[in-house]
């Protein structure tokens, strides 16, 4: 599926190819909940790294967490006129860009099921909205999102993968 994107601003664009479109996850980690500022907790889908092509790259910043006391080697972008959190990418999966759904334009499924991630970093203030059926984790899942996407039936095939 072709997902385009932007910021509030207008002054970043973007487009990528995804198999894995379904906004299914939430992670409530203090890194996506401060950088995305949305709900206590952000939506990141996987897309294809090779098939990113961005308008307004100018306005692009990239900012790097501090994890237990170490840089990061994930990079967050996001607009510099209006700071828009835009996509996650880590070199320690270079095929995968991960867009922040909250900066998707594109209509996206809706998702038969939502997992809830990091819910250790939730703080008391937010009220994780959990479903029946709704899966809830700690920490991190087992289960990649390609991986959910493959077990509830829903990845995308595109034409390259034929």
């Amino acid at each position: 599926m072709k997902l385009e994107g932007s910021c509030h601003c207008g002054g970043v664009s973007y487009s990528m190819n995804s198999k894995t479109p379904y906004p299914y996850m939430r992670c409530y980690c203090s890194i996506c909940r401060k950088t995305g500022g949305g709900g206590g907790y952000a939506i990141n889908l996987a897309a294809d790294a090779e098939s990113l092509q961005i308008n307004g790259g100018e306005h692009l910043g990239v900012y790097s967490a501090v994890i237990d006391g170490k840089d990061s080697l994930a990079q967050r972008s996001f607009c510099s006129k209006c700071a828009t959190a835009l996509w996650v990418y880590d070199p320690q999966w270079p095929e995968l860009v991960h867009p922040f759904a909250s900066s998707i334009d594109t209509v996206l499924p809706v998702p038969p099921q939502t997992v809830h991630i990091m819910l250790a970093s939730k703080p008391d203030w937010v009220v994780a909205d959990i479903a029946e059926g709704d899966l809830q984790f700690d920490g991190y899942p087992k289960d990649s999102i390609e991986q959910w996407h493959v077990r509830h039936g829903l990845l995308e095939v595109t034409a390259s993968d034929d």
